[in-house]
C-alpha cells in the first residue's frame, strides 16, 4: 500500500517538474489555472488533508533520525499565495523541526558579504525543514528585473560583466549540489500566478479593510515588469532546474491546488530520502524492559489481574 501511495504521489507531481535541460516559457509551458482534473474543491481540501498527515509523520522520522534536512525555497510574485501556502501546508508538523526564513530587502551588514552569504545563514540544521519565504533566487530576478539593486552590492567591476546572470546560475547550481551531497535535500516551488488573478487578488486587498495591510503601492510597480519578471522566471527555470535540486511550477490560481501541490512535492521528497527511526541494541531493549518493570509496579499488575478476572467472568 505504501508502495502504491507513492507512486500515486509521483505521478501527481511529474507534471509540475521541470525536466533539467529544458527551456521553459512561461505562461506557454505552465498553466496557473491547472487543477490535474479534480473538479472540486473539497475533493482537494480533503487529500491535503491527507498530505499533511503524511508530512506529520515523516517530518516526525526526519527529525528523530537527524541525518538528513530539508531546505524548501519558495519563489512567486505578489500575492502569490507563499504565506498561505506555509500556513496551511506546515499547519500538521512539530513547529519546533520547522524554521522560516523570509528575506527582503538586504542590510548594509549583508551588502558587505558576498550575495549568498545571508541565505547561508539560515540553512537547515540535520532532522530540520527550513523554509526559505523567498529565498536566493532572489538575486537573479529582483536583482535582474531592477539592476540598480547589482550595483549595490559593491562587486568589482569585472563581476558586474554581461556574464554575471549566468554565472550566478553556475553558482547556485553548485551551492545547491554541495548541500544535496552533505545530505541537504533542495526543494524548490514556483507559485505561478496568472497576471488576471493578481489583479483580482490586489483588488481583494484593497476592498476588505483586514487585508489592507498585505497591500503596497509597491506591489502595482512591480506587476507593470510584468513581462520582464515573465522572461526572469523563464531564464532561471531553465538554468537551475537540476537533476540535484529540479524546480516545481505549482498552479497557483487556486490556493487550494497550490496548496496541495506544495504538499505533494514535499512529501514525495521526504519519502524518497525514506527516514527511519533510529533502531535500539539488543542491550537497550533488555534495559528499557527492566526500567519498565520497575516503573509499571504492583499497581499494573493489579489492573491487568482485574481485567483478567473480568474477561473470565464475562466468558459463557
Amino acid at each position: 500500500m505504501a508502495d502504491v501511495r507513492a507512486e500515486r504521489i509521483a505521478q501527481f507531481v511529474s507534471p509540475l517538474r521541470v525536466r533539467p535541460g529544458t527551456e521553459v516559457r512561461l505562461p506557454d509551458d505552465f498553466d496557473p489555472a491547472y487543477k490535474a482534473g479534480i473538479s472540486k474543491k473539497k475533493d482537494g481540501v480533503e487529500l491535503l488533508r491527507g498530505g499533511i498527515e503524511l508530512l506529520a509523520d515523516y517530518q516526525q522520522r526526519l527529525a528523530a533520525q537527524d541525518v538528513y534536512g530539508v531546505l524548501v525555497c519558495l519563489q512567486a510574485l505578489d500575492a502569490g499565495g507563499k504565506d498561505g501556502t506555509i500556513r496551511h501546508v506546515m499547519s500538521g508538523v512539530n513547529p519546533q523541526g520547522v524554521r522560516v526564513a523570509s528575506f527582503k530587502v538586504p542590510s548594509e551588514e549583508e551588502l558587505d558579504h558576498d550575495y549568498l552569504w545571508r541565505y547561508s545563514r539560515h540553512l537547515p540544521r540535520r532532522g530540520e525543514i527550513g523554509i526559505f519565504n523567498r529565498s536566493h533566487y532572489e538575486e537573479v530576478l529582483v536583482v535582474r528585473v531592477h539592476p540598480e539593486n547589482l550595483r549595490r552590492q559593491k562587486l568589482p567591476g569585472a563581476a558586474r560583466g554581461p556574464d554575471v546572470w549566468e554565472r550566478r546560475y553556475r553558482e547556485i547550481n553548485d551551492w545547491e549540489r554541495y548541500l544535496t551531497d552533505n545530505g541537504f535535500r533542495v526543494v524548490k516551488l514556483f507559485l505561478n500566478l496568472s497576471k488576471e488573478e493578481q489583479r483580482v487578488r490586489f483588488l481583494k486587498r484593497i476592498d476588505v479593510p483586514e487585508r489592507n495591510w498585505k497591500f503596497s503601492p509597491a506591489d502595482v510597480r512591480e506587476r507593470a515588469r510584468w513581462d520582464d519578471y515573465q522572461r526572469a522566471f523563464s531564464q532561471m527555470l531553465s538554468a537551475t532546474s537540476t537533476e540535484w535540486a529540479p524546480w516545481y511550477v505549482i498552479p497557483a490560481d487556486r490556493k487550494w491546488f497550490a496548496r496541495l501541490c506544495a504538499a505533494a512535492v514535499l512529501v514525495h521528497t521526504l519519502i524518497d530520502i525514506d527516514p527511519q527511526y533510529p533502531q535500539v541494541s539488543e542491550q537497550t531493549r533488555r534495559e528499557l524492559a527492566e526500567i519498565r518493570k520497575d516503573l509499571a509496579g504492583p499497581e499494573e499488575k493489579t489492573k491487568k489481574k482485574n481485567k483478567n478476572d473480568k474477561n473470565k467472568k464475562n466468558k459463557p
